[in-house]
């Protein structure tokens, strides 16, 4: 019999995640983990976008300045708008398209459809 899966601290989460999928698979049932595109609002006004599994946990990583490159130099404020995949390559193609588009537009976006 399995144990009933435990909470891993946060340097571990990913996997934690992968963890829970391969006990759950092994017991016949296959769970598929959505991934999210996100937009976070940075202190200066700019946008920041990425993708992930987890949004809570990759958020707070950028808070903490663990997150990308970007995010350290500009800090996030708040996450903004979040759209969710089935897939990374679907996540990932979504990501390029808000990527390329200007401020004004990533504006619209975040205020048309908010988290």
């Amino acid at each position: 019999m399995l144990e009933p899966l435990k909470t891993v601290s946060e340097p571990f989460g990913n996997a934690c995640i992968l963890f829970a999928i391969a006990q759950i698979s092994y017991i016949g049932v296959v769970l598929f983990l959505p991934f999210y595109v996100y937009v976070l609002l940075c202190e200066d006004g700019s946008y920041y976008t990425g993708y992930a599994k987890d949004v809570d946990l990759r958020v707070n990583q950028h808070k903490r300045g663990v997150g990308a490159r970007y995010t350290k130099m500009h800090k996030p404020k708040r996450l903004v708008y979040t759209e969710k995949f089935d897939t990374i390559s679907e996540a990932m193609k979504r990501e390029r398209e808000i990527k390329k588009l200007s401020h004004e537009e990533k504006y619209k976006l975040v205020n048309l459809h908010p988290r």
